[in-house]
């Protein structure tokens, strides 16, 4: 028997990348078109695991493919921080961020050929160090956190920024590989 198709449900670079460190390459890439809206009341965690399963219910998946979606949210308790839109909003954020404890909420998911479902979620605390408005600036005028949920980019110069970091390096990237490997494998999807 062949193995599946893998379908990325992602246009995100980063999601590509973080694949290919565990020699696994996407055999199409599909980008879901979803409500991302959190729902009234909705928790960071439901929020993050909802929205992994929709995405990849919203890519049509052959007989022969299996499809992997995630998402990756930021909250602070239990405020859900939206991507940084643009340079006022990520100033915003950065300025809630500074100094203290947030979660990065990493939800996979992936669906086969047969509609069985797999799904893990990951929660990660950071923690930045108390920014001064020059940081900031500073971060902002990279450009490098705009789009991103938080309003940074861990993989970047934020990661200077921050001082703790307990959990998943990756999922706070946008896939936690460690939980991201064991799925694949259990949907079939030959591993590098």
């Amino acid at each position: 028997m062949t193995a599946p198709r893998l379908v990325l449900a992602s246009s995100s670079p980063r999601r590509r990348d973080l694949l290919a460190r565990i020699g696994v390459m996407p055999d199409r890439i599909a980008s879901p078109d979803i409500d991302e809206s959190p729902l009234k009341g909705e928790s960071p965690r439901a929020y993050a695991e909802r929205l992994a399963e929709a995405k990849a219910r919203a890519v049509p998946c052959a007989a022969d493919e299996v499809v992997l979606a995630g998402d990756t949210t930021v909250a602070l308790g239990r405020r859900i921080l939206p991507p940084a839109d643009d340079e006022t909003v990520q100033r915003r954020l950065l300025s809630l961020l500074s100094g203290r404890r947030h979660r990065c909420i990493s939800a996979i998911c992936t669906i086969d050929g047969t509609g069985k479902v797999r799904k893990r979620t990951v929660e990660t605390v950071v923690a930045f160090k108390r920014l001064s408005e020059d940081e900031i600036d500073a971060y902002v005028a990279s450009g490098e956190g705009l789009g991103k949920a938080g309003g940074y980019a861990i993989q970047g110069r934020a990661e200077a920024l921050i001082r703790f970091v307990s959990g998943s390096h990756s999922g706070v990237i946008g896939l936690p590989l460690f939980e991201t490997r064991a799925l694949l494998k259990a949907a079939g999807i030959p591993l590098g």
